[in-house]
């Protein structure tokens, strides 16, 4: 007699065929596991990356220093107000001929720093020593007359720049002076501040001007007057002789130009040309990225279980108790 087969009982479903495959859930499943871990390990490394404070280093920007600090010092006194010089065939102050030359003068500088001293009865600094020329010029446009008085405190002038160039080494310090006149105010004499500025290596350059001669009209008709017979050239030349510069005499606007040019020519202390690397902070971007996928992740999380408007619906509360709080 033959052996007896194992049989195994089962039971027959008519719908077998309208149930759903199990094959595609699982590979839902596990596809939906492993997307959740990749995201996660991006998200991770995302945020390390931003705690490492990444930068982008940009190519190098040379700064262009020629060595040397220039301070200009304007008079604006009283008597800057004399018509006796011109430009564009018209009379005009003397304190209008002055920033018309010095606009280009300043502009010529490029690499100097520049700074500008206003003095009247005392002297104030308008502009500390900077590179920044556009300032400069525009601090020098915002000079008015009688700013800062109608007298005029020339050892004042010389002293302020003194102190605020002090610090500076000796072969890079030039002091521009320009005036009209003779010291009639402040707290110290030009020829001690003349003394100070030698010892501290400051080098003056003194500019006198004003017209010699001029026509003025009268009730006896025209006679003729010297408008600059108050400017003390003694003093300007002491000054320039003691600190090692010079003294330049400007009766027009064409020899004050050519005073300026003059100075251009100064030749200047070569120093070692420094350089930067600009830097870029670039965090924000990695930890914006990461935080945006965090919040993608979250929002499929909610679309999986709640669906779509139901998500829509629990974003909405989560913003409003957000602002609320």
């Amino acid at each position: 007699m033959p052996p007896l087969e194992n049989q195994s009982s089962a039971l027959r479903i008519p719908f077998m065929e309208r149930l759903p495959s199990t094959d595609g859930i699982i590979a839902e499943q596990r596809w939906n596991w492993n997307s959740t871990i990749l995201l996660a390990w991006i998200m991770w490394m995302l945020l390390v990356t931003s705690a490492s404070r990444p930068q982008w280093v940009g190519e190098p920007i040379e700064l262009p220093i020629s060595g040397r600090s220039v301070m200009l010092a304007v008079d604006l006194s009283g008597s800057m107000e004399e018509r006796d010089l011109e430009l564009g065939g018209q009379p005009v102050t003397r304190l209008q001929v002055v920033k018309s030359v010095l606009q280009p003068f300043i502009q010529r500088r490029q690499g100097d720093r520049l700074g500008l001293i206003l003095f009247g009865n005392q002297a104030y600094l308008q502009t500390p020593l900077t590179f920044d020329r556009k300032t400069l010029s525009q601090m020098l446009v915002e000079a008015e007359l009688g700013l800062a008085g109608e007298k005029t405190a020339i050892g004042d002038a010389i002293g302020l720049a003194v102190k605020r160039m002090l610090e500076l080494s000796d072969n890079e310090k030039v002091l521009v002076l320009l005036t009209d006149g003779r010291n009639t105010a402040g707290n110290i004499a030009p020829r001690k501040a003349g003394d100070l500025a030698a010892k501290a290596g400051l080098k003056i350059h003194t500019i006198g001007v004003g017209a010699d001669e001029m026509w003025i009209r009268s009730l006896f008709g025209k006679r003729k007057v010297n408008p600059s017979s108050e400017l003390d050239e003694k003093m300007l030349i002491d000054l320039s002789k003691i600190t090692g510069g010079q003294y330049f005499r400007a009766r027009s606007t064409e020899e004050l130009e050519k005073v300026y040019r003059l100075i251009d020519k100064l030749e200047p202390v070569e120093q070692d040309r420094e350089s930067y690397r600009p830097l870029r902070a670039l965090f924000p971007w990695t930890l914006g990225l990461s935080l945006f996928l965090g919040c993608v992740w979250g929002f499929g999380v909610m679309i999986r279980r709640f669906g779509i408007r139901k998500a829509f619906l629990s974003m909405i509360r989560f913003q409003y108790k957000k602002v609320v709080a």
